[in-house]
Parts: structure tokens; C-alpha cells; sequence
């Protein structure tokens, strides 16, 4: 098995941290795993992207021109990756933010307003963990209880106090393609 992923949107959108919480949480399930961040000249407001490769077997190289999964959180995104998925991948989208139509014949396209249901729990900066709810909701790789210890790794004791919201709104995401 081996599984390509590319999330791709602004700087400040939780990009690097969906990406790092793929990656540690296939670690944690014995799988093998790359993340290759690539940032825009800006952090904030900039373009940012990041490649996940999990695999259960070593991965020899992080390097894919398609992957099996998309998640694209703005429209410059999709402008720049939405032709680069396999036949038969998945694409998730932020439909709060990109208003017009993804449609692909022989892909699968999850529509996800994840800004708008990160608003409605009054913490747009949760707006990652929508879009992590609904790519685990159809993909099927991760346990729930390892992507929430992956993601109280993450949070660190600094940030302990947001991991029910982040909890919530995985919960949400994963509601919202069902």
C-alpha cells in the first residue's frame, strides 16, 4: 500500500499542521511516512503546500507528479493542483471559499464547506480539522484515537485547552460528506 497526499492553501490555514497530522499519526500506526512542506515567500496570506506520503513498506523517494488525494482549501490551489490526482483519487475542497463547480469524471469530489462550519463554532482557525473530519470520513486509513493523540502531540501542553474544539470539528467535517 501506498498512499500519495497533497494539501495545498494558504498560509495561516492549518496546511503544514494537516499534513505534520497525517504523517505522525501513519507513523504511530506502524506505517511508514514523508511530509515535505513547500512554502510560499510569505507565511501568512502566502501560498503553502505540503506532500504526504504514506506507505507500509520504506518510501524511497517523497516525489509524485499525481497523488491518490487532494485537499485544497482556496482557489489558487485548485488552479495549480487540481489536474495533478490520479484516476479514481479523491478531491476535497473548501466549497465555503471556492464557488464554482470541481467536477472530474473519474474522480471523487467531496465538496466541504470547512470555513463556514469552523465559523459556526465560533473558531474559523479550526477550519483544517473540518477538512481532516471529512478526508478521514472517506479514506479510511487512520484510527480516531491515533489522529487525537497525534493531534494532542501536536498542540503541545500550551495548547491542550483547543483540543476539544479541534475534536468538534473533525466531528463536524466528518458529518458533513456522509
Amino acid at each position: 500500500m501506498i498512499r500519495t497526499i497533497r494539501i495545498s492553501g494558504f498560509g495561516g490555514q492549518g496546511v503544514m499542521l494537516t499534513g505534520q497530522l497525517l504523517a505522525h499519526a501513519a507513523n504511530e500506526q506502524g506505517l511508514y511516512s514523508l511530509w515535505v512542506p513547500t512554502y510560499g515567500p510569505e507565511t501568512r496570506g502566502g501560498t503553502a503546500n505540503c506532500s504526504i506520503t504514506i506507505s507500509d513498506k520504506p518510501i524511497y523517494s517523497p516525489v509524485f507528479q499525481k497523488s491518490d488525494d487532494l485537499l485544497i482549501f482556496n482557489e489558487p490551489s485548485l488552479a495549480k493542483f487540481g489536474e495533478k490526482i490520479k484516476s479514481g483519487g479523491n478531491i476535497f475542497y473548501n466549497s465555503s471559499l471556492i464557488k464554482k463547480k470541481v467536477n472530474h469524471d473519474d474522480r471523487n469530489v467531496y465538496p466541504v464547506p470547512m470555513s463556514e462550519l469552523a465559523q459556526s463554532l465560533d473558531k474559523p482557525q479550526v477550519a483544517n480539522m473540518v477538512m481532516l473530519g471529512a478526508y478521514l470520513n472517506k479514506v479510511g486509513i487512520f484510527k480516531e484515537e491515533v489522529i487525537i493523540e497525534s493531534l494532542k502531540y501536536f498542540l503541545g501542553p500550551k495548547k491542550a485547552n483547543m483540543l476539544e474544539i479541534n475534536q468538534k470539528a473533525i466531528a463536524i467535517g466528518f458529518e458533513s460528506v456522509n
